[in-house]
């Protein structure tokens, strides 16, 4: 190996420099590698007005909370100047504009990871690359006829362009129903919310109080007993808006997370208002685009001037370690919490869950410690 740290973490996300921090404080050599012109550099990349869904307490690295004045749910710009100092106060060493192609085992039985800067071996290789890596698209987004505009949400940034236009976001999480919010204040002229499966909803802040305040208690309790009290927390807080184009849910915020990695859509106490007052109108999902039009399932037609696509994201790990046999059939980790699916393999932060930003922090404290242990 000569010279090269024993260590190489790819990804200077919150996994990322917190995998690397631990590292340090153990006097384990590591070096991040990170694509980005800084780290914490894929959020720069988000929306502009996108704040968290969860709470700053819950939300922070350990030992590293967020200053008072960013407020309970920290903005995106806030969340990249955190990560920065984050790295600048723990020595982080990062790389920045190395784009990462291929990890494969070497024949010294550590590893070599191909980049845009040329080969680099490490005796253990931390992917912390996110599960929100690649736009997902539907395949009716692609290749249409459609004379509008058609984006996927990644590449949404403020509602400045769609104002006085007609715009359909399909995807009714968290992202869409943010973007529609966001659309309507600014000036859409009119704005279509396209739902395929009815999401189970929870706000973000119930009489001045953080709605992810139990969370470490839910997640303790079985799931079935989790779905039961959110459903009734539904109830009283979000009510029935069956009549408004938006269906109860049918399938439980813990079961949706566990069988398909789906969060419930977490809102403002605007959304709802928007959507029972018809400025955000609920309608069937997208089925396809045609010349003006946007078709919706059972074959209802809407003349709109652009699509939004809240479809989604996919990890882009089968490009960077297919072949391997550590990724499920959903391009997943067969373990993204850090275990070692090969000798010296490991993935952080692949996990769906409530408060994902901190808890990757407690992750990399353990994988840092198991990697001192064995160097």
């Amino acid at each position: 190996m000569g010279t090269a740290p024993p260590v190489l973490v790819l990804g200077a996300g919150p996994a990322g420099l917190a995998t690397a921090a631990e590292l340090l404080a153990r006097a384990v050599p590591v070096t991040v590698l990170e694509r980005g012109d800084r780290p914490g550099a894929a959020w720069t990349g988000r929306y502009d007005a996108l704040r968290f869904n969860t709470s700053r307490r819950r939300s922070a690295l350990p030992g590293a909370p967020f200053p008072r004045a960013y407020g309970q749910f920290p903005t995106r710009d806030q969340y990249v100047a955190y990560l920065q100092r984050y790295a600048a106060d723990h020595g982080v060493p990062v790389e920045t504009g190395v784009e990462v192609a291929r990890v494969r085992p070497d024949d010294d039985g550590g590893w070599r990871v191909s980049t845009s800067a040329g080969d680099r071996p490490a005796r253990h290789v931390v992917v912390a690359t996110g599960a929100l890596n690649r736009p997902k698209l539907p395949s009716w987004a692609v290749g249409s006829t459609f004379r509008g505009e058609v984006l996927h949400s990644s590449a949404y940034r403020s509602p400045a362009p769609f104002a006085g236009r007609t715009v359909v976001v399909a995807g009714a999480g968290t992202s869409g129903m943010e973007i529609a919010h966001q659309l309507v204040a600014g000036g859409a002229a009119r704005v279509l919310l396209a739902v395929r499966t009815p999401p189970n909803i929870l706000l973000r802040e119930l009489h001045g109080v953080p709605g992810d305040l139990p969370v470490p208690l839910l997640l303790r309790l079985p799931d079935p007993l989790v779905d039961r009290l959110l459903f009734a927390l539904q109830r009283r807080t979000v009510g029935d808006l069956s009549a408004y184009g938006l269906p109860r849910p049918t399938e439980g915020a813990m079961a949706a997370i566990r069988a398909r990695g789906v969060t419930p859509a977490v809102v403002d106490q605007v959304v709802l208002d928007e959507i029972r007052a018809g400025a955000i109108e609920c309608v069937p999902a997208v089925v396809g685009l045609d010349g003006a039009d946007v078709v919706l399932a059972g074959g209802r037609r809407e003349p709109a001037d652009a699509v939004i696509a809240a479809t989604g994201y996919r990890t882009g790990l089968e490009e960077l370690v297919g072949g391997l046999g550590v990724l499920d059939e959903h391009g997943m980790p067969r373990d993204g919490a850090g275990r070692e699916l090969a000798p010296g393999l490991r993935f952080v932060g692949y996990v769906h869950r409530p408060g994902l930003t901190g808890y990757v922090g407690k992750i990399a404290r353990r994988v840092a410690r198991e990697i001192a242990a064995g160097s």
